[in-house]
């Protein structure tokens, strides 16, 4: 069923073909799993109001296309700041542990005119609709999930910066609405794939954690990345990505890369 990108099953999530990763056929998309995470922090002790400003996502293991269970705990407990953290268990196995940071809302009465300069992506009603990321055949995977508008750049075909609108087609959960905060999840994890500067043929560049800045949630359904990576021979290397919606910059993701050949 392609309906969503997971059914739940008791307490567990099961996995649909959308939940799919580029990297193998057997594996979740990080973004996938990402969003399980963000969805299950909102739901825990939500009634002091604070929110998610900060979520890191340590990818630790390949999140098999299987069954998947979350716990969550209040590591941090406070009236203005908190840490809760995530984890993702895939046969009582940890695969991936999530740690955010929620905090009371910035005052309303602060001015609203202290953004920084920034370039805003074209609206996406202005730019290129977007069939397949990858060329070549290949399984339904997370990208079928989404309604893809090319901003800026070639993703996977000239190597080099891109920036992208996402659109979700199908709820994270079936018969749940996708939330604000999932919505900038499963996009965020894109940034190293359309942004790489390898050969995807001829390259891995997987990002084994994600950490997610949010100002606030996205205003509609579009959410945008500009995203670049960032390589050094030799030594390490990351990919970043502004966030954006349809009225202007949102938040950043950042992923650390592990790059090897196939």
């Amino acid at each position: 069923m392609t309906d969503a990108v997971f059914h739940l099953d008791g307490e567990r999530h099961v996995p649909t073909e959308l939940a799919r990763g580029p990297w193998d056929p057997g594996a979740q998309h990080g973004g996938a799993a990402a969003a399980i995470l963000g969805r299950a922090i909102e739901r825990f002790q939500p009634e002091l109001g604070l929110a998610v400003t900060r979520i890191t996502f340590e990818l630790l293991r390949p999140v098999p296309l299987a069954p998947i269970t979350v716990t969550t705990a209040m590591t941090r407990p406070g009236k203005r700041v908190q840490l809760v953290t995530a984890s993702l268990q895939a046969d009582e196995v940890e695969v991936v542990r999530a740690t955010a940071l929620r905090v009371a809302p910035v005052p309303r009465d602060i001015p609203d005119d202290l953004d920084a300069p920034d370039h805003p992506l074209p609206d996406p009603s202005a730019t290129a609709p977007v069939e397949r990321l990858i060329a070549q055949e290949r399984p339904t995977n997370f990208s079928d999930a989404f309604e893809l508008r090319l901003a800026d750049g070639q993703p996977f075909r000239t190597p080099g910066p891109s920036s992208m609108w996402f659109r979700l087609r199908v709820p994270v959960v079936a018969g749940e609405e996708p939330s604000p905060l999932q919505r900038v999840l499963v996009a965020a994890d894109f940034g190293n794939g359309i942004s790489g500067v390898l050969d995807y043929e001829r390259f891995v560049f997987i990002n084994p954690d994600l950490t997610v800045y949010v100002r606030r949630p996205p205003a509609g359904v579009w959410v945008g990345l500009d995203a670049a990576t960032w390589l050094e021979g030799g030594a390490g290397g990351y990919a970043e990505s502004a966030l954006y919606d349809e009225r202007g910059r949102i938040g950043r993701a950042v992923q650390a890369l592990y790059v090897a050949p196939r």
